[in-house]
């Protein structure tokens, strides 16, 4: 089955169609009018699965996937054009370029916690480059798995896009096939499994994967704000977000005045009885939940902590250490753990000394604290004074490092990404250098002497 269709789609990239730009154009045009046609049955998926409401479902899937059509049906014919690039002295008369040109058909392999945005934005950019593709919705967000098949089905061709429905299974047989490229997204166990087999037909691959990304708030924060934004930030999915703020490391003096303007972010946003809000997103199965649930059994909650089917409250908690299981792996839930330190060193040291972490969030007034955590940690990206919305941006890449991915995708990122540059050297006719043809001599290497070095 799998051969099958990818038998298909290698045929038809093959036949060149899906280089035109007008192609592209009218395909990332027909995405857009489904996405439109079919918002009311993506939403409702969303809402069985996760439990989003419209607002969060639309802001964080739907409109974010319009936002990148938008975007690169903009910049496309730009993007598409040859990079030249300046030939150097001994190279002359000669122009260099370097051409883009689509690497076929690519593999994208979608998770479960935005699994409408994380399915379709790397499609969007594979679209653009000129790529054919087969998606694997999660099937543990099995609503909007079909309303991804039903929507992609609506749209195009399989032997353009087609959509692959089922288990790990599905997911093993896929990595099976000679792709030209690999897009994940999920964790870094799986990754490693998904970059194996890869490796094994030397097929390149874009992982995005996640890890523990922290939080840090200095004395000189705003806190009223800076706990508005962590909160917020925490809370989008119920905090099942690959670049959620996974831990605060606050400075001393002000982490009693923090963890009051946390509290007060979390019962203005989640309200007081949030296991009841029908607003507040789900954790997406039981067995989550059950794990989270496991993770409050050590520390002190300052809030929180409570669980109702596939609900927890927002939770805080102190009291920790770096040894006990929630500070040993990603979160992904609304249990928010609080360090404190006293020297900003200490801070960054701790961070380095953990595998890199996809997003990193510093809330300060302070230029040089900025410029000191900027330039010195090492993370996918983040914020200043903010969480969360750095990847939201179409025009900045995102993507991890280390331990938290590699590759990097989002508009014209997204481009370069599912594209191959071939580098073309275009010579003259016209002049004909000796000094490059046997037989060599002392006056020869005397002129490469002066032009090369």
């Amino acid at each position: 089955m799998y051969h099958t269709i990818l038998s298909k789609q290698k045929a038809f990239f093959a036949s060149g169609k899906t280089r035109s730009l007008a192609f592209r154009r009218q395909a990332l045009e027909t995405l857009r009018q489904g996405l439109l046609r079919h918002e009311k049955a993506l939403l409702q998926a969303l809402h069985d699965d996760l439990g989003k409401c419209e607002t969060e479902a639309y802001m964080t899937e739907l409109g974010m996937l319009l936002g990148e059509i938008r975007y690169d049906k903009k910049h496309l014919e730009k993007w598409a054009r040859p990079r030249r690039c300046a030939a150097e002295l001994p190279l002359l008369p000669a122009r260099c370029a370097e051409y883009p040109e689509p690497f076929g058909s690519v593999l994208i392999l979608a998770p479960w916690n935005y699994p409408l945005l994380l399915c379709l934005q790397p499609l969007v950019g594979a679209i653009a480059a000129g790529n054919c593709a087969v998606l694997k919705p999660s099937e543990l967000a099995p609503a909007t798995s079909h309303a991804i098949a039903a929507l992609i089905a609506d749209c195009f061709g399989p032997e353009y896009v087609a959509v692959v429905e089922g288990d790990a299974a599905a997911s093993t047989g896929l990595l099976e096939q000679p792709f030209d490229f690999i897009f994940f997204t999920g964790g870094e166990r799986v990754g490693k499994i998904v970059m194996q087999a890869a490796a094994r037909q030397l097929i390149p691959v874009c992982l995005e994967l996640g890890g523990k990304s922290p939080c840090i708030v200095d004395q000189t924060a705003d806190l009223a704000l800076a706990a508005r934004r962590i909160a917020h930030g925490k809370l989008t999915n119920a905090g099942q977000t690959c670049v959620a703020p996974d831990y605060l490391l606050v400075h001393r003096s002000v982490k009693d005045q923090l963890v009051q303007q946390l509290i007060a972010s979390f019962r203005a946003f989640a309200g007081e009885a949030p296991l009841s809000n029908p607003d507040y997103p789900c954790i997406i199965n039981d067995a989550h939940a059950h794990r989270l649930e496991g993770l409050l059994e050590r520390g002190h909650i300052l809030c929180g902590g409570r669980r109702q089917g596939r609900h927890i409250e927002p939770t805080l908690l102190d009291g920790l250490t770096w040894d006990d299981p929630i500070m040993q792996q990603e979160i992904f839930g609304p249990l928010l753990p609080i360090l404190v330190y006293d020297r900003l060193e200490d801070a960054m040291e701790q961070i380095a000394a953990r595998p890199k972490p996809l997003a990193l969030y510093i809330f300060t007034r302070d230029k040089a604290t900025q410029r000191r955590v900027l330039g010195q940690l090492s993370f996918g990206g983040g914020c200043v004074n903010d969480t969360l919305l750095h990847v939201a941006s179409h025009k900045m890449g995102f993507g991890g490092v280390g331990a938290s991915g590699m590759g990097r995708y989002h508009g014209q990122a997204s481009f370069v990404l599912f594209s191959h540059y071939k580098s073309v050297l275009h010579q003259s006719t016209l002049v004909d250098m000796p000094v490059r043809y046997p037989p060599y001599s002392e006056s020869k290497l005397s002129i490469l002497r002066r032009i090369m070095r």
